[in-house]
């Protein structure tokens, strides 16, 4: 038992290894895109820009015809896989189980940095934090199916919780020596590639800055934090290069931003959100001469005029958005079904009604998730375990208020993704990724109960 008590981080990381493969084994027929008439669970985009990376050398969804519609990192690291390993759903699996170790590693040592208070059983509180919150990870059921589909989000787990000890570190760490810049360095590099997975981590970047002043001055927190930017910029100054030559116009990451844009700002995204579906599977009528950096343009001049010409509906808008990305249910509750067809009635509510065909985009894996052992299972086991720690979360915020000048930046997390979100479309998909960094607290308010009742009532951290 002592053993086990002194290497906890390593007995959370076997149980999040051990349940991960029973899941990938339990659910190999759905999971695994390679069997006839099985969709891929997740993003096939993802799929076929790695397919034609190895196959033409080139990036982008049409074999041999460069583009940027998504984020381009995620899709060069399946390639890779994809070169040595071979394409299948049990390759993707063992690649995101270890995307999953790392993140819950890095997880342990962010809750172990900043809970610095009290003891329990002989052992910095702090650690218990991080262990229990990794084993939150671990066993939360929506991570644990949405990491082993085709989808970047492991992969941005691991670098968002990158970036969250490396500010962690260049914060504590006292003095200037090889070991800061090396912090320094490495937290440029993942900034960097944070942008190059999923370009919303700006606000936070902002938010840690202030988070650097609680601790230290302004010109200590500037000598940090800008070769942080400066070479964060370095890394993705190739891929802005690389769009200009494509497109002949800036394209800072992808040319489908003034879509997600416009799906979050639109006459459809109230009435759909409130109907329980995703805005995603809505599109704004373009001319079809129209295509690429120009449709991505238009779609953002169209979300501008949609906010002028209704500012009675912008607390409306971004309140709805709000609930979204914080919904205990999974969100969206719905999913468009087969020969469904969605309409705008003269109010402005969202009419359903049967068509010729499905919805644009709208795949065999989307369908799934209103079948019924969905519904009966995976929707109601979702909300009493996210919901259930939601609600730890909260205390936990309130019991840590005394270490605010630390655990503030695991805030600065939840507010920067919340904005983000906010500002284009939230999903409970989108939010996840940041949920083991809130089970911190949801973790710190079982460690503090246990002190508590070790100590009967003398609990100090």
């Amino acid at each position: 038992m002592a053993f086990l008590l002194k290497h906890k981080v390593w007995v959370v990381v076997l149980i999040a290894i051990m349940v991960r493969v029973a899941f990938l084994f339990a659910f190999s027929s759905t999971l695994n895109f390679e069997l006839e008439g099985n969709a891929i669970h997740g993003s096939e985009a993802y799929d076929e820009y790695a397919l034609n990376l190895l196959d033409t050398g080139v990036y982008g969804r049409e074999a041999g015809e460069p583009d940027a519609a998504i984020p381009p990192l995620y899709s060069y690291v399946l390639a890779v896989v994809y070169g040595i390993f071979g394409r299948g759903f049990i390759q993707v699996g063992l690649l995101h189980t270890l995307f999953d170790v790392l993140s819950i590693i890095m997880l342990y040592h962010i809750a172990r940095l900043l809970f610095k208070q009290g003891n329990l059983w002989g052992a910095p509180a702090g650690e218990w934090v991080g262990a229990l919150s990794g084993l939150m990870f671990a066993l939360y059921p929506y991570l644990v199916f949405q990491n082993l589909t085709l989808i970047d989000t492991p992969f941005w787990i691991v670098v968002l919780h990158a970036y969250v000890l490396l500010m962690v570190l260049i914060r504590e760490h006292e003095g200037w020596d090889r070991r800061l810049w090396l912090y320094i360095v490495l937290g440029g590099l993942v900034l960097g590639l944070s942008i190059l997975t999923r370009p919303i981590i700006p606000v936070f970047a902002i938010l840690a800055a202030i988070w650097f002043l609680f601790r230290l001055n302004l010109w200590q927190t500037i000598l940090r934090l800008a070769p942080v930017a400066i070479i964060g910029a370095a890394v993705v100054i190739p891929w802005v290069i690389r769009n200009y030559g494509i497109y002949d116009d800036f394209v800072p990451m992808t040319t489908t931003s003034g879509a997600n844009l416009w799906q979050g700002t639109s006459p459809w995204t109230i009435p759909v959100f409130r109907a329980g579906y995703d805005v995603q599977w809505t599109a704004p009528d373009l001319p079809d001469d129209l295509d690429g950096r120009d449709a991505d343009a238009e779609r953002f001049r169209l979300s501008g005029e949609f906010l002028r010409e209704n500012p009675d509906k912008i607390f409306e808008l971004y309140w709805v958005k709000f609930l979204v990305h914080w919904s205990i249910p999974l969100a969206p509750r719905y999913n468009p079904q087969p020969l469904e067809q969605w309409e705008l009635s003269d109010d402005g509510e969202l009419i359903i009604v049967q068509g010729e065909r499905d919805i644009d985009g709208v795949t065999d894996a989307n369908v799934s998730y209103n079948s019924g052992l969905y519904n009966r299972v995976a929707r109601p086991v979702h909300m009493l375990y996210f919901g259930g720690l939601f609600m730890l979360a909260i205390i936990g915020q309130i019991l840590s208020l005394r270490q605010w000048r630390e655990v503030s930046l695991l805030i600065f997390v939840q507010i920067g993704m919340t904005v983000m979100y906010m500002l284009f479309h939230p999903a409970t998909r989108y939010r996840a990724p940041s949920d083991p960094l809130l089970f911190v607290f949801s973790a710190f308010t079982i460690v503090l109960f246990l002190q508590w009742w070790v100590g009967r009532g003398k609990a100090t951290i």
